[in-house]
C-alpha cells in the first residue's frame, strides 16, 4: 500500500525532501519521480484480510457466523445464571427472551463500537465482570420458599423476577456512566502515559489465563469431544492453512479458470464446529451418549420449541429500572474491571488485525462507546453490561483475518438471531463440549498475544523480569485465593458497599496484575530503553525516521467514517478527547504554558 505525499497527513515536507536527499544513488530517481512516502505493512501474521479491508459479501457471513458461534454461549451464560436467583421458574419463556435481548443488544453495541468507537474488529458482548456485583444484589432480595412460590398466580410470579430484575437494570445504567465520562474526558487515553508493555503483558495475557477454568469446565464434560474440535481445529488453523482446495470460476472474457480457495484457513472454526456437532448427532441418534451427557444434541431442544418465531426487543421491557446506591457502587467494580480488560484488548486486537496501535482517541472512544453500550444494556434489561470479547480477539489469530467488516457482519446476524428467537435458540443447543474445545484454543491464542509485547523490553533485566514475574504470580495468586468459598466474605471494612467493590476488583486477575505492573513498572528505576519505552511509542507516532526515510504509520483506520472533512477543519475539534483531530492534553498543556511565558 502506498500513499502519495500530498495524501499522508501528518508528514512534513521537509521529510519528504529528506526522502529525496538522503536516499541512495540508485533509489534517487524513483523516489523523486513517484514524491511517496513508504507505508508501514509489513503482515507477519500473513492475514488474509487486515482491519480496513473488504472482503466479498459471502464470505463476510460465514465468518461473521464464525464470530457469532464464538460469542453466543458465553453471552447467552449469564442470563441462565441468573435467572434462577431472580426466582424466575425453570420452564418460564422468559428466560428466552432474556437470552434473545442480550443478543439484540450485543449486535447493536457491536456495530457501533466497529463504526463509530475504536473501530478494530472487536465483538462487543454481556460481560461476566458483572456476575459478582449482580450476585450481592440479589443475595439481598432472597426468593420465598417453594411452597410460596407454588401459590403464587403467574402474574405475582412474573412481578417477582422482574422487580429484581429492574434494581439489575438501574444499578448497570447508573455505574455506566462513569465509564461513558472517562472515555468522553480522555481520562483512558491520558493514562497511556504510564502504560507501557510491561503493563499490557500482565493484563492481556492474565486474559487468557483467568479464562481457563471456564474452558477447562465447558471441555471437562465430554473430553472426548473437546479433543475432537481441538484436533480438527489445530489441523485446521495450523497444518492445513497454506492447503488450497480446487475451485472453478466462469466469465465471459476468461471462461471458466481454476483458482485455490484457502477454506481451512478461511473457516477453520465453522469448520471445526460443524464437523464435531454432526459427531455429536450421530452419537445422540445411536444412543452411545448417556441421557444426560452434555455432548447430547438433544438436551435443549426444547428452548426451540418454546421459543417464539419473532420477537423485538424494546427499552425497559421488564419495567422501569430502580436505583440503590449499594447496587451501583457495587457495580462501579465490574465497570472498572470491564475497563482495564477493554484497554488490553484493544491492543491486542490491532495487533492481530495488522493495524497500528490503537491513538488515544480511539480509546477514548471505545471506552466511551462501551460505556453507552452498557447504558443500552441496562435499559433493555439483559442481566448484564457489555464488554470487548477476548475470546473473539483471539479467533482473529487464528483465521487470520482481521477485517472490521466481518465483525460488523457477525452485529447483523446478532440483530437477527436476537429477532428470530428460533434462530437464536438453534445455535444455543451447540453442545458444552465443543464450545469449550474451541475456548481452550482460542484462549491460548490471547495469552501468546499479550507475551509478543515482550519483544519491546530488555529481557536480560532482572528489573523487568521482577516486574514481570510478580504482576504475573500475584495476579493470578490473589484472585485464586479471593475465589474460595470459605473466603467470600474475608474482605470486612465495616462498610459494606466497599467490601464489595474491594472483592469484585480482587477477584478480577487482569485487573490485579495490571494495576501491580503500572505502579511497579513506572515506580521502580528503568531507564526508557531498558522499559520498551522508545520501542513502544515509536509504534504510537504517526511517523518515524529509518534509514534516511520517512515511514509513516497510517492510523487512518482509526478516523470517523463521516465527517471527517468537517471535523479536520474545525478548530475547537482539537479539544474533543473522542475525535481524530484530539491533541492530548499534554500539548495542550505545554502550548498554552509557552503562549502564557509569550505573553508575559
Amino acid at each position: 500500500m502506498h500513499l502519495t505525499a500530498l495524501e499522508m497527513e501528518g508528514v512534513a515536507p521537509e521529510a519528504r525532501e529528506k526522502d529525496v536527499e538522503e536516499g541512495s544513488a540508485k533509489d534517487k530517481p524513483d523516489v523523486a519521480k513517484s514524491r511517496e512516502v513508504l507505508v508501514e505493512t509489513e503482515n507477519k501474521n500473513r492475514l488474509l484480510y487486515t482491519v480496513e479491508d473488504n472482503p466479498p459479501w459471502y464470505t463476510c457471513v460465514v465468518l461473521g457466523l464464525q464470530h457469532y458461534l464464538m460469542m453466543v454461549e458465553s453471552t447467552v451464560s449469564i442470563p441462565y445464571l441468573l435467572t434462577p436467583m431472580m426466582c424466575m421458574a425453570s420452564t418460564d419463556p422468559s428466560r428466552g427472551a432474556i437470552a434473545s435481548t442480550i443478543i439484540f443488544v450485543s449486535g447493536i453495541v457491536t456495530l457501533l463500537q466497529t463504526t463509530f468507537g475504536v473501530r478494530l474488529p472487536i465483538v462487543q458482548g454481556g460481560t461476566h465482570g458483572f456476575l459478582g456485583p449482580i450476585i450481592a444484589i440479589l443475595t439481598l432480595m432472597p426468593c420465598p420458599s417453594d411452597a410460596e412460590l407454588d401459590v403464587m398466580t403467574p402474574d405475582e410470579r412474573t412481578e417477582l423476577w422482574q422487580t429484581r430484575m429492574r434494581q439489575v437494570q438501574g444499578a448497570i445504567c447508573v455505574a455506566a456512566v462513569f465509564q461513558v465520562v472517562v472515555g468522553f474526558t480522555g481520562a483512558i487515553g491520558a493514562l497511556l502515559r504510564w502504560i507501557s508493555p510491561l503493563v499490557i503483558v500482565p493484563t492481556v495475557t492474565l486474559i487468557g489465563f483467568s479464562l481457563f477454568p471456564v474452558a477447562a469446565d465447558k471441555a471437562s464434560s465430554h473430553w472426548g469431544i473437546s479433543a475432537l474440535t481441538i484436533i480438527l481445529l489445530v489441523l485446521f488453523s495450523q497444518y492445513l492453512a497454506e492447503v488450497g482446495m480446487p475451485f472453478f470460476t466462469w466469465s465471459r472474457t476468461l471462461g471458466f479458470s481454476r483458482t485455490n480457495l484457502y477454506i481451512f484457513k478461511l473457516f477453520p472454526v465453522l469448520l471445526a464446529v460443524v464437523i464435531a456437532w454432526v459427531t455429536c448427532w450421530i452419537l445422540t441418534a445411536t444412543d452411545v451418549l448417556p441421557s444426560d451427557n452434555h455432548a447430547r444434541t438433544d438436551l435443549r431442544l426444547e428452548m426451540i420449541s418454546d421459543s417464539p418465531w419473532f420477537r423485538f426487543p424494546y427499552p425497559c421491557q421488564w419495567g422501569f429500572p430502580t436505583v440503590s446506591v449499594a447496587g451501583v457502587m457495587g457495580m462501579m467494580a465490574g465497570v472498572l474491571a470491564s475497563i482495564v480488560e477493554s484497554v488490553g484488548d484493544y491492543f491486542a486486537c490491532a495487533r492481530l488485525a495488522g493495524a497500528p496501535p490503537p491513538p488515544k482517541h480511539a480509546v477514548n472512544r471505545g471506552i466511551w462507546m462501551e460505556g453507552l453500550g452498557t447504558v443500552l444494556a441496562g435499559l433493555w434489561g439483559t442481566g448484564s453490561g457489555t464488554t470487548s470479547y477476548s475470546q473473539n480477539v483471539g479467533a482473529i489469530g487464528v483465521t487470520k483475518v482481521g477485517s472490521r467488516r466481518v465483525v460488523q457482519y457477525s452485529a447483523m446476524i446478532m440483530l437477527l438471531c436476537g429477532v428470530v428467537g428460533k434462530v437464536g435458540a438453534l445455535f444455543i443447543t451447540i453442545p458444552e463440549p465443543i464450545i469449550g474445545g474451541i475456548f481452550c484454543v482460542v484462549f491460548a491464542m490471547i495469552t501468546s498475544v499479550g507475551l509478543s509485547t515482550l519483544q519491546y523490553i530488555d529481557l536480560n533485566s532482572s528489573r523487568n523480569l521482577f516486574v514481570l514475574g510478580f504482576s504475573l504470580f500475584f495476579g493470578m495468586a490473589l484472585p485464586m485465593w479471593m475465589q474460595r468459598p470459605e473466603n467470600a466474605e474475608i474482605i470486612k471494612t465495616s462498610v459494606p458497599v466497599l467490601d464489595q467493590v474491594l472483592s469484585v476488583l480482587l477477584r478480577t486477575s487482569m485487573f490485579v496484575g495490571g494495576i501491580l505492573g503500572l505502579f511497579l513498572d513506572n515506580t521502580i528505576p528503568g531507564t526508557d530503553e531498558e522499559r520498551g519505552m522508545v520501542l513502544w511509542k515509536s509504534q504510537l507516532k504517526p511517523s518515524r525516521e529509518e534509514e534516511g526515510r520517512t515511514i509513516a504509520v497510517d492510523q487512518s483506520c482509526y478516523d470517523l467514517p463521516v465527517g471527517m472533512y468537517a471535523i479536520e477543519r474545525m478548530t475547537w475539534t482539537k479539544f474533543v478527547p473522542v475525535l481524530p483531530t484530539f491533541v492530548g492534553w499534554g500539548y495542550l498543556k505545554k502550548k498554552w504554558g509557552a503562549e502564557g511565558k509569550h505573553k508575559a
